[in-house]
């Protein structure tokens, strides 16, 4: 077998743009044959997915995967560069297969995620086929997250938003499980979209910000001289005044629940009138939510000028 080199290396990744660790692959299953290993490359998908690996990936869908007994279920995140990609039906066909393989998998990262088998191609790791499809699509794609709720007692509903701009998975603890508490948890999974709460219940909320929060609000009040000017009671029970306002913005459970006729039912009370109505015992344990390219920084492109580029023969 002959001895691959970093000069072949080098050379290989030159021709093909793919990976240093990729081009070493293929050099050594083709026995340092450079025509070979392009080839090999190529079958494998992964000639030229490195010059894309550079460009913005923050657009993409978000979606989910459900087991048949609704115990278990994943959202995850895969982005590209456009929002056109984003709606091509091969890549959601494609991230669709990523998500049934996350609702399976025991990593408890993405990047071990990405370094497991493809079970639709076990020649291939996740991270292969991605590279694969990077070079099918024509833009730079990744896997950049998913969560995983497992439920025993009880189900897991999920919710997609807008076509994939956010999903959310909601945890319910029931002893009955039944259409009516299904239909209530997708409601549930609906607010949580539409009102982006941090917490589940203020049970959850840290004692840390609380006192934050406290600082922050006694500080606005001595800076107000009508305010501050107020007895101290009355001062700390605007505070908390202001606190319990803020805990129904941000706790799921405290948050008015927008479907309701008279505005003024909060979400706990509708989960316990669901729950009273099919004699269960019922609680929403907790959720998560994932929007699509929330925190990445995204490209900001003139398509009038991108045009031009293209026109005129530069690189964009």
């Amino acid at each position: 077998m002959a001895a691959v080199t970093a000069a072949m290396v080098k050379e290989l990744r030159e021709m093909t743009g793919a990976g240093m660790m990729d081009c070493k692959k293929a050099l050594a299953a083709t026995d340092g044959d450079m025509d070979a290993a392009v080839d090999f490359l190529r079958e494998k998908g992964l000639a030229g997915a490195q010059k894309k690996a550079g460009r913005i990936a923050a657009e993409g869908i978000v979606d989910v995967c459900v087991s048949d007994d609704a115990k278990k279920a994943v959202v995850l995140e895969v982005n590209a560069e456009t929002d056109f990609v984003a709606k091509n039906e091969k890549f959601r066909t494609y991230v669709g297969e990523v998500a049934a393989q996350a609702l399976k998998t025991s990593a408890g990262t993405t990047e071990e995620f990405l370094n497991e088998k493809w079970e639709l191609d076990p020649s291939l790791t996740v991270a292969e086929k991605l590279s694969s499809m990077i070079s099918i699509i024509g833009e730079n794609m990744s896997i950049r997250r998913f969560a995983k709720v497992e439920e025993a007692d009880g189900c897991v509903v999920s919710y997609i938003h807008a076509g994939g701009k956010i999903g959310v998975l909601v945890d319910v603890v029931s002893d009955v499980v039944n259409d009516e508490i299904k239909e209530m948890a997708k409601n549930v999974a609906m607010q949580v979209a539409a009102l982006h709460p941090k917490y589940t219940s203020d049970k959850e909320v840290d004692a840390d910000y609380l006192a934050k929060e406290r600082e922050i609000l006694l500080a606005q009040i001595k800076n107000d001289p009508k305010e501050a000017s107020k007895p101290e009671k009355v001062i700390m029970g605007m505070i908390e005044g202001r606190i319990k306002k803020e805990l129904k913005e941000i706790c799921l459970l405290d948050q008015p629940y927008v479907k309701a006729a008279d505005g003024k039912q909060s979400v706990a009370a509708y989960v316990a009138e669901v729950a009273k109505a099919n004699n269960a015992k019922v609680s929403i344990k907790g959720f998560v939510r994932f929007e699509t390219g929330e925190g990445l920084e995204k490209k900001s492109e003139n398509f009038a000028e991108e045009v031009a580029k293209q026109m005129s023969g530069k690189m964009i």
